[in-house]
């Protein structure tokens, strides 16, 4: 849908060269065409990006159950949320996403999860430890193992809305 859409971005990594040879391909399918570098920059760039959108969905489904179970009101808590220091257009989207219980795949939770391990092993290569890579990836692993892992990367919520509350 994206493609039919040209809304792509392509990371790209390679010679400028090859890359100037199939940009009209990429083009009519991307808003963007972007060269990081050598063989494997744009695969990288992509983990570093997932990455990133892995551990804040995470960190949003944890926030989104204690909104639900505090008692606050989630139209005005999200909406706090969503113009202040944490809003992102990926957090507006996925709350709404996850408020509506609306797991159609826009991104496969079982392909964040996999990516979320493949950025951790990437980034252990350079010496850098992402931890919380590490702690997000068990949250998609849960969902994964509830049942969630061919629904939207957002169904990740859902393991802690199952959580009996704490006595």
């Amino acid at each position: 849908m994206q493609a039919e859409g040209a809304q792509l971005t392509f990371l790209v990594g390679g010679e400028a060269a090859v890359l100037d040879r199939v940009r009209a391909v990429l083009a009519a399918m991307s808003k963007d065409v972007v060269l990081l570098g050598p063989i494997g920059s744009g695969a990288r760039m992509k983990l570093i990006n997932n990455f990133l959108c892995g551990v804040q969905i995470a960190s949003l489904a944890e926030g989104l159950a204690w909104i639900e179970r505090s008692g606050l009101d989630l139209e005005l808590a999200l909406k706090v949320l969503k113009n202040g220091a944490p809003g992102s257009p990926l957090l507006g989207a996925i709350s709404a996403r996850m408020v509506e219980a609306r797991y159609d795949v826009n991104f496969l939770l079982s392909l964040m999860d996999k990516d979320l391990r493949y950025a951790t092993a990437d980034a252990a290569t350079l010496g850098v430890d992402l931890r919380t890579a590490k702690t997000a990836e068990t949250r998609f692993a849960e969902a994964a193992s509830a049942g969630y892992a061919e629904k939207d990367m957002s169904a990740v919520i859902e393991p802690l809305r199952a959580q009996a509350p704490a006595s």
